[in-house]
């Protein structure tokens, strides 16, 4: 008779699953809101609140500066969070991640700017973002391992994409507000007082957050894991295991170093276009076509309703036809729009505006949404935290955090798109050849990953034989 150790975890009832996602998509919500907010506030304000004694567009590539400083922050937060995620849980380490992003927004909230305590200001702001950026590094693994590792195989793709639908609630809810506050508010209120709102509305959020996220269980495939790694320390063959048990990143490294790779690949198009699409467009669409902040941030704000809404799309159908087709579809795409998207912003029309970023989020979501499950499915349960989070997190320093400060100097330099929609175009290739020699993971059952520690379990080989 197996264990209890052993036996195969039950995936978790409905209506628990989808209290389980609705806990996962409302912290990933207020953690990208927090995240996005500084993004559209360095494009609109800061430069002008911090970097006062620059020129506009040198003020402006500061202000990315400081924003790019976050992305720095991730990978740490990846490898710090992912380490106690995998030993102690997903639950524990998303509520301290939720509790750090939320502080360090509510506290820009209350930062004093140039004109107050001079130099410090800027000093301080790139403290609170590089906490933000630390934050948010380990809580993207966390939220989508929790929803993946309490569903099933058959619809893990739909499931998992939820929490990715985070980034454009976020997005929408922090443009929302910004978009609200420049329309009721003169220029100078803004400046002056006005933006600190949108921030110090994100203590509210934590608490509601706080409070749905605290009420889930932790994931039944990680109490299995645990459980079997608790009966090993009591074998001989655990003592060569020991240093990987205690060090998950060792693990990783050994057993998935090319899943690794593959995620990072995958990231590059994923990345560099979102960033490109939503937080370069509102420096590109004011200073190149002339249109104004409010038209600049109600497009972006209609586009992530929508891109909203096709995640979960992108995420099913995934669950039909196979995480890499659809993540192709996507890297293709952007790669394909690029030079119409700058020809449409550049006509100065809101339609066309709207249907450039409209259409460029909808091909993002074709990659964003199967990421959760591809990424979850590459690596062993006791280093999926892990893995996940180093893969995701550690291409994000190359990809979205220069993102909009290399296109922000592209343009200062040659004064058009091309190199800009150049640059995305790298990108796309780069991850069409990652996720080109990936294998197919819809068929792997989490349980199997982590009995094959980085092997593909025979099941998936003989399942993706007879659908690639």
């Amino acid at each position: 008779m197996a264990s209890a150790a052993s036996a195969p975890p039950t995936p978790a009832s409905p209506g628990n699953l989808k209290r389980i996602v609705a806990a996962s998509l409302i912290g990933t919500t207020i953690e990208w809101y927090d995240f996005f907010l500084y993004g559209s506030a360095a494009a609109l304000v800061f430069n002008k609140l911090f970097f006062p004694e620059s020129d506009p567009l040198v003020g402006t590539l500061l202000s990315f500066l400081t924003y790019a400083v976050g992305f720095a922050a991730r990978p740490i937060g990846a490898l710090v969070f992912g380490h106690y995620g995998d030993r102690l849980g997903r639950k524990k380490l998303l509520v301290l991640s939720l509790l750090l992003m939320g502080g360090a927004t509510f506290a820009i909230g209350l930062l004093p700017t140039y004109a107050t305590i001079g130099s410090a200001a800027p000093v301080l702001l790139t403290v609170l973002r590089l906490v933000q950026g630390f934050a948010l590094g380990g809580e993207w693994g966390g939220a989508v391992l929790l929803v993946s590792e309490h569903g099933d195989a058959r619809r893990r793709g739909f499931w998992a994409s939820w929490p990715q639908t985070g980034a454009p609630a976020g997005q929408l809810l922090a443009t929302g507000v910004l978009s609200l506050l420049t329309a009721v508010l003169s220029e100078s209120a803004f400046g002056s007082w006005g933006w600190r709102i949108p921030f110090l509305l994100s203590g509210v959020l934590v608490i509601v957050g706080l409070w749905i996220r605290l009420s889930v269980d932790e994931s039944p495939v990680f109490k299995q894991a645990l459980a079997q790694a608790e009966a090993r320390k009591s074998t001989r063959a655990a003592e060569a295991d020991a240093g990987a048990e205690k060090l998950p990143l060792v693990s990783v490294m050994r057993h998935h170093w090319r899943d690794v790779l593959v995620a990072m690949g995958a990231r590059m198009a994923e990345n560099i276009s979102y960033y490109v699409i939503t937080a370069f467009i509102l420096v590109y669409a004011t200073t190149s076509a002339g249109v104004s902040k409010q038209t600049a941030l109600n497009a972006v704000l209609i586009a992530s309703a929508v891109h909203f809404a096709v995640i979960p799309g992108w995420g099913a159908l995934s669950d039909r036809i196979g995480r890499r087709p659809v993540y192709l579809l996507g890297a293709a795409g952007v790669g394909l729009w690029m030079f119409p998207f700058f020809s449409l912003i550049d006509t100065g029309g809101f339609g066309n505006l709207l249907l450039a970023v409209t259409v460029g989020l909808v091909l993002h979501g074709a990659m964003y949404a199967p990421q959760a499950a591809f990424f979850s499915e590459m690596f062993a349960t006791r280093m999926r935290y892990s893995g996940a989070s180093i893969g995701a997190q550690f291409a994000s320093v190359a990809a979205g955090a220069p993102a909009p400060l290399i296109a922000t100097a592209l343009l200062d330099a040659y004064g058009n798109s091309t190199p800009i929609a150049l640059y995305v175009i790298s990108a796309a290739v780069l991850t069409l050849i990652a996720v080109g020699v990936a294998k197919e993971t819809r068929h792997r059952d989490l349980a199997d990953v982590e009995r094959s520690a980085g092997a593909e379990p025979t099941a998936a080989r003989a399942a993706d034989a007879h659908t690639v």
